[in-house]
């Protein structure tokens, strides 16, 4: 398939506008890093997805390990950062 360069410029134009849009409307830098971030995973996720040439379980497996990748990612930082209060 070659749908994956669009889905990339796609994301990463969606990601632009709404970052530029958050912060002119907050004057913070730290949601445009979450922008970013599921702009990076929306195109890990797709790149996957691609390059394997997956089908329907397929694309459900990769979604499913990330979701269990990124809960024990925030289980363990916020175990962390727990701490540090």
């Amino acid at each position: 398939m070659v749908w994956y360069p669009f889905l990339g410029w796609g994301v990463f134009i969606i990601g632009l506008i709404v970052a530029i849009v958050m912060f002119s409307n907050m004057k913070k830098i730290y949601p445009i890093f979450y922008v970013a971030s599921i702009a990076l995973y929306i195109f890990t996720a797709g790149f996957f997805i691609d390059v394997y040439d997956l089908a329907k379980g397929g694309v459900l497996l990769v979604l499913v390990i990330s979701a269990i990748l990124f809960m024990l990612l925030g289980w363990y930082f916020s175990r962390i950062f727990s701490h540090q209060k």
